[in-house]
């Protein structure tokens, strides 16, 4: 990424000390989304040259919507949301997992996914690993292939990304 991009995005990120829990530093990306030049710029690099690679992007509950949405606009596809348990209406596939600060479960539509579909994963942040995995699990049980793992920040110290062996991974910026 060049270096302007990089510096757009930063200064666009805030740190909320303590929240939600004493001890996390929240990265606020609402800055971000606000100023059209850097959500802008943020859509174009996760989208990456994927275009014509994914049938479908997923969003993960929340913030991965508002980035995951654009993301498959702009490759030419689907968008399916994976949500906190008990948001979707439909029968769903579920899975739970462990947070950085505690425990949760994840769900997608059962028939979300098409056997084969290949599936970009869009995410704000990878921190421990957990919510990633977990999505990436629920898009496999459903036949469907992650071809990759996209997210603007990743919380190196934390190691999420052990938990995505053999999945790529493209993460924007690192802390």
């Amino acid at each position: 990424m060049a270096d302007e991009h990089r510096e757009l995005l930063l200064s666009h990120i805030r740190d909320i000390p303590d929240w939600p829990e004493p001890g996390i530093v929240f990265k606020d990306i609402t800055p971000l989304l606000r100023h059209p030049a850097a959500f802008s710029t943020a859509v174009d690099l996760l989208a990456g040259s994927e275009r014509g690679q994914v049938d479908v992007v997923v969003g993960i509950e929340a913030r991965g919507f508002i980035l995951g949405a654009p993301v498959a606009h702009q490759l030419g596809a689907g968008f399916v949301p994976v949500r906190k348990e008990g948001k979707l209406p439909a029968s769903t596939s579920s899975t739970s997992y462990q947070l950085e600060y505690g425990a949760a479960t994840i769900e997608v539509h059962q028939d979300a996914f098409e056997p084969g579909d290949r599936v970009l994963v869009v995410d704000d942040v990878l921190a421990t690993g957990g919510t990633a995995h977990a999505t990436v699990e629920l898009v496999r049980a459903a036949g469907a292939e992650v071809v990759g793992v996209s997210v603007l920040m990743e919380l190196t110290f934390l190691n999420g990304r052990d938990k995505l062996p053999g999945v790529p991974l493209a993460a924007l910026l690192s802390f």
